[in-house]
């Protein structure tokens, strides 16, 4: 399984990586266009702050902001190979940290997940069961294991859709995909 998904996530990066900076940013407003519907009155939210190449979350995240959501963002813990939480109030405390990703570096202000009801998920790639291929150190997965009851969107360019990504018992699969193209509700199992 583990090559599997390795070479599933270098066929993904592939794709990702002829994106030019403009695709990126067009898309990713797109992507925020229908993310908006989706979250419309959720706080807190949980949502990542991306890095280069990844559904640019910035803008999102400005705009909710200014809107008085409250907004919680992820911090890598690479110790016990989980995530652990933070309000982010102001987003010009974002630094890059673990494996490049924006996190609020010495501006944490913890925030509880039993208290956060959605949360915004990267994707690498996706496929129409939910299903999503993340670096492959299962952070994302195992902290969403941890919070079951957290409703999971995961968003991604559609040009990422696999027709299935290899999975196992400890994958957790997403309740809402979101791309540019829209918003695609995964059936109950």
């Amino acid at each position: 399984m583990g090559r599997e998904k390795e070479a599933a996530r270098e066929r993904a990066r592939a794709i990702r990586c002829r994106l030019s900076p403009a695709e990126i940013s067009s898309l990713s407003a797109a992507v925020e266009q229908h993310l908006l519907g989706v979250i419309d009155g959720a706080n807190p939210l949980m949502v990542y702050v991306s890095k280069p190449g990844e559904v640019d979350t910035h803008g999102l995240i400005d705009r909710l902001l200014s809107r008085g959501v409250e907004i919680v963002v992820p911090i890598i813990e690479q110790e016990t190979r989980t995530l652990r939480l933070s309000f982010l109030r102001d987003p010009e405390v974002l630094r890059p940290s673990t494996f490049s990703v924006p996190e609020p570096v010495g501006s944490e202000i913890p925030a509880d997940p039993s208290e956060i009801g959605l949360v915004v998920v990267p994707m690498i790639a996706f496929d129409r069961r939910g299903f999503r291929l993340g670096y492959g150190a299962g952070y994302y997965d195992r902290f969403l294991s941890a919070h079951p009851r957290m409703k999971k969107i995961g968003v991604a360019f559609s040009c990422l859709e696999l027709e299935r990504v290899p999975a196992d018992e400890n994958d957790v699969p997403m309740d809402v995909i979101v791309t540019e193209e829209g918003v695609l509700e995964i059936s109950p199992r």
